[in-house]
């Protein structure tokens, strides 16, 4: 027999849950790459004929920034955690998209991984906020991790043009 306020209660444990399993997923992933943690590419620099303008830069460091932000939620968020996915979300897809429009198809393959990396975790995030489960933890932290794989890529392929993301 559980009291009304029991559902409540099992749902904050879940989304408690989800923020620990997307902070070790985060941990796992950034111990693994430095180049997506800001760090810089063992490549030479200046190996395209692009040349990066300050603003393209900048638009890596916000990307950065918002990536960061999104695979950091806090455990503490409780019932907030899976809008502040969606609003961090939201923050990725926008500085995503700026910096797709400002790279003017360079990086293409790697923007393009990103971007329906991030669809792909909206759906699931979309999934888990109608029924949150640990099934739709689970791939809500499977899509994050693509996410990350992704910006990692990217960050690779950038850090060439742009070594300090920003």
């Amino acid at each position: 027999m559980k009291p009304p306020g029991g559902t409540t209660g099992l749902a904050r444990w879940r989304l408690a849950a989800i923020a620990c399993g997307v902070a070790l997923l985060t941990v796992a992933c950034s111990s693994s790459s430095s180049t997506a943690s800001g760090g810089s590419s063992s490549s030479a620099a200046g190996s395209t004929t692009f040349s990066a303008s300050s603003a393209l830069c900048a638009d890596a460091a916000a990307l950065r920034t918002s990536l960061d932000k999104l695979t950091h939620i806090q455990a503490s968020a409780g019932q907030g955690a899976v809008n502040e996915v969606k609003t961090d979300l939201a923050a990725v897809k926008t500085a995503a998209t700026n910096f797709a429009n400002d790279a003017k198809g360079q990086w293409q393959p790697q923007t393009s991984s990103l971007k329906s990396a991030l669809t792909s975790l909206q759906a699931e995030v979309q999934k888990l906020a109608a029924n949150p489960t640990t099934a739709g933890m689970s791939s809500v932290v499977t899509a994050l991790g693509q996410v990350t794989t992704a910006a990692q890529q990217l960050f690779a392929a950038v850090g060439k043009d742009c070594p300090s993301g920003t």
